[in-house]
């Protein structure tokens, strides 16, 4: 068994290696040839990702861009894309890792080729994930930070720096804080062991993952607390997913009510625009949105902020995104902006700290039939 799983991993870590050499061979191929070099990749736009029915969820399309060395600033992103294929070779073959602001500053030592900002590295890192067909970490680029927090009978194996599986209960064996997700999640990093939880709620802001934690709300409703941190990491996202396809739990999602938390529910049930790439790896197309509503808003009574006139370009753009098209995100969408107020999470606070969980939260999920 040992054998087997160690023999998956070098696979892994073999098959980037594959497609980087590819990748290479074909500007060198280009060079050859006496053509100018370019490499071509999806647009990365809200007109480019279709519905994928057979994965329910949406990906680019057949819109491509091409960057090439007829003009200078492609031809110094091509000298920028040998040179970090040539550094992600060197990490996968030595077994390191780099944080994406680390390769910004490695470049430094690249000459011509170093990068003008941290924006262009990571986007450049995006591009070689769509070009390949590799996740960022299996070609050892990973972000600042790590993943979310996790409260509830959930136990899993993780294995530490000596290589060793240590069992952890998401409850019992940590503190207030909950058990961190790390920026890997895959099976030879974590194995998801058992859960006695009927489904995950996903919260976007701390102080109501805290609030939902001192009303323990994760035992009373038997379910695994998931702290978003805003929007969500990759791993975040990814964790959730095997969560509900390996562990068969209903992924609910419970945000603040404005433009941008709706959008942090559409990149984790439907992918986002940034990832569509992997959308099928990332995204949990049976989430159910739980969060605050335009319609909650007047339904509660809640406090409200004024819709800013970003807040309103943002709605707007969600009438068009085809992520929020069926007739629920229509009619929340346009009641917000004819309202044009936000409120946040913690509004609910206005009638008591027990309201959420005492009253919101069991209306709410008994809407979408979860009892608690």
């Amino acid at each position: 068994m040992r054998t087997m799983k160690l023999t998956e991993l070098e696979e892994r870590h073999h098959r980037p290696v594959e497609r980087l050499h590819k990748l290479a061979e074909e500007i060198y191929d280009q060079l050859d040839k006496g053509k100018i070099p370019n490499m071509k990749i999806p647009l990365r736009t809200k007109n480019n990702i279709r519905f994928v029915s057979s994965k329910g969820v949406w990906k680019y399309g057949k819109m491509m861009g091409t960057r090439s060395a007829k003009k200078l600033r492609g031809a110094y992103m091509l000298l920028r894309t040998m040179y970090m294929l040539d550094f992600i070779k060197e990490m996968i073959e030595k077994n390191k890792s780099s944080t994406l602001r680390e390769m910004y500053y490695i470049s430094e030592a690249w000459d011509m080729a170093k990068f003008s900002s941290q924006d262009e590295s990571n986007h450049l890192a995006e591009d070689l994930e769509i070009v390949t067909m590799c996740m960022r970490e299996d070609l050892k680029l990973r972000p600042e930070e790590d993943g979310a927090r996790v409260m509830g009978n959930l136990t899993l194996r993780e294995r530490n720096r000596k290589g060793e599986k240590k069992k952890i209960n998401c409850r019992d064996d940590v503190g207030d804080s909950g058990y961190g997700i790390p920026y890997n999640v895959e099976k030879d990093k974590i194995d998801l062991v058992d859960v006695d939880a009927n489904f995950v709620i996903a919260i976007e802001t701390g102080g109501m993952f805290d609030r939902l934690i001192e009303n323990g709300f994760d035992e009373k409703a038997k379910c695994v607390l998931v702290h978003l941190k805003g929007q969500p990491a990759r791993s975040t996202r990814r964790f959730m997913k095997r969560l509900n396809e390996e562990m068969k739990l209903p992924i609910i999602v419970f945000t603040d009510g404005d433009p941008w938390s709706f959008r942090i529910y559409a990149s984790i049930a439907f992918g986002a625009i940034k990832t569509a790439h992997i959308s099928e790896y990332l995204a949990t197309p049976t989430a159910v949105y739980c969060g605050i509503t335009a319609t909650d808003i007047l339904n509660y009574d809640l406090p409200t902020d004024k819709l800013n006139a970003q807040d309103i370009r943002a709605l707007e753009s969600e009438l068009t995104d085809p992520r929020f098209k069926d007739r629920f995100w229509k009619d929340e969408i346009e009641t917000m902006l004819r309202i044009k107020k936000k409120a946040e999470q913690q509004a609910l606070a206005k009638y008591g700290l027990d309201y959420v969980t005492d009253t919101y939260l069991p209306e709410k999920l008994s809407e979408i039939g979860i009892e608690v």
